[in-house]
Order: structure tokens, then sequence, then C-alpha cells
């Protein structure tokens, strides 16, 4: 199953000579506290054993134009198979939020991005409800040589509506987990050196719920994709994913009512 709101990559790339943009994406990832990465993922999903966060800040066409994007990303298994449970989705295209949340439960929210290569220096800033929660820049400090191998990841996102009325503990579709299976190489991929700066926000919490200890690396990483498919991976227990069912907007992080938690 392809969600119509995100179409799949094409096994080909998009560009033809004289376009802008070869759509890289900016990969980065820093480390967390090891209980901070597991309380963000809700039960019966099973934390990774290496607390890294991946942030991946893109821009992609959808419906005939450019969505820019960040997403967050911690490592996670579902019955027993590796992957990422992804806390949220914030773009600048209001189109593709509600269709996708509605569908397949993909954690959307509204978030201005900007982001942009100029030469060797790279950029990219997230701003959120008057917040700009994420900073990033830096500059090309080599190119690895893609390895001509398939690579398979798994996301995993979280489909579920509570009850009308707000009944405690009810649902009117109980939690499913949705698996996100992608298979793709990497094509092309340029190292970067920087600084990753996370500010406070009570709308994207990473420096409160996903603090950063270590930054691993940031890479722009151009990746041609053979397939991906969204279907769904099966149910959690409802009890269970009831402290994780309030969330800030459209996104995984922990709130009430919708709105930071109070």
């Amino acid at each position: 199953m392809t969600d119509p709101a995100e179409p799949a990559v094409p096994a080909v790339p998009m560009t033809r000579p004289g376009e802008v943009a070869g759509h890289p994406k900016l990969v980065i990832r820093y480390r967390t506290d090891p209980d901070r990465a597991a309380a963000i993922v809700p039960a019966g999903l099973v934390p990774g054993a290496d607390p890294v966060v991946q942030i991946g800040i893109y821009c992609v066409p959808v419906h005939g134009e450019p969505e820019h994007g960040v997403s967050t990303k911690v490592p996670a298994s579902f019955d027993g198979v590796d992957g990422q449970f992804t806390v949220g989705i914030g773009i600048d295209q209001e189109a593709a939020i509600f269709i996708s949340q509605e569908r397949n439960g993909q954690p959307k929210f509204p978030c201005s991005v900007r982001f942009f290569r100029l030469g060797d220096a790279v950029e990219a800033t997230c701003t959120h409800q008057g917040y700009t929660f994420l900073e990033y820049r830096g500059t090309v400090s080599g190119t690895l040589p893609p390895t001509g191998i398939d690579v398979e990841e798994n996301e995993w996102w979280i489909k579920s509506v509570r009850a009308v009325g707000g009944a405690e503990r009810a649902y009117d579709y109980p939690p499913h987990v949705v698996r996100v299976r992608m298979v793709g190489q990497p094509v092309h991929t340029e190292t970067l050196a920087g600084e990753l700066i996370l500010r406070d926000s009570p709308w994207d919490p990473y420096t409160e719920l996903l603090p950063m200890r270590e930054l691993l690396s940031a890479e722009l990483v151009t990746t041609r994709h053979s397939l991906r498919e969204i279907t769904n991976a099966g149910p959690l227990d409802p009890d269970a994913f009831w402290p994780h069912a309030d969330t800030i907007g459209g996104s995984r992080w922990p709130g009430q009512d919708g709105a930071p938690r109070r």
C-alpha cells in the first residue's frame, strides 16, 4: 500500500540538467540518554539498545510542489523487526498533514522549514508555534563512496482514535502499529562538519525529552528507492498505550489535550 499523500520515491532520480535540487536529505544523528529514548517509545514497541536520535531535513515534491519537512526518529523494534519509531514530522504543506494522519497515522504537524545548500555551506532551521527549535550550520567535509548495496529500513507510526466524547481509556479505533518498509540504495553521500543547536520549546521538547549528549554525524544523503510500502503491522495493548495517546498536535510528543503538558 502506498500513501497517495506521500508518493513513493521513483527508482530513478527526478532531476534533469538545470534543475536546482537532487532531493538530498540532511541526516543528523546524536546520542541522547537511554532512559529518555526509551520513555518516548510507546508500550508494545521495544526501545533500541543504542539511544541515537535521527533527524532528517528534506525537500521533496508532493502534490506537485516542494514539501519542506523535518522528521525525528528513535530506534525501536516491533514484533521482532528492527526499525525506528517516528516521534514527529513537521512539514510546511497543509494538504498532506491531515490526510496522512487520518489514513496511516503519520505524525505530521505544521512547521516552517528552511533548508539549503550554497556551495559547500549547508543550513537548516525549523520553526513551530513561533519557536525556532532547531538550527544546523555546517560545511561539506568529504564524500563517502557508494556501496552498491540495497538497504532495508523500517519506520513505525501509530494509528489510533480515541472515543467520541473523551471517555477515559476508550477508543473508536484502538492503537495499531503502521509499518513503513523502504528499500533503497544511497547513491551519493557527503559528510558535514558543523553545529546542531536544539533550543527550548514547549511544542518541540527535544531539550527536555531527547536532550543531545553527543553529536555523532551529519550527512547529505541522496537515496534511490526501489520500494516503499505501508502496511498495518498489528495492534497494541490499548490500556498500556493510553499514557501515549494524548500528544502535542499531530506529533507523538506527549501532550495534554493536544497542547504541551502543563
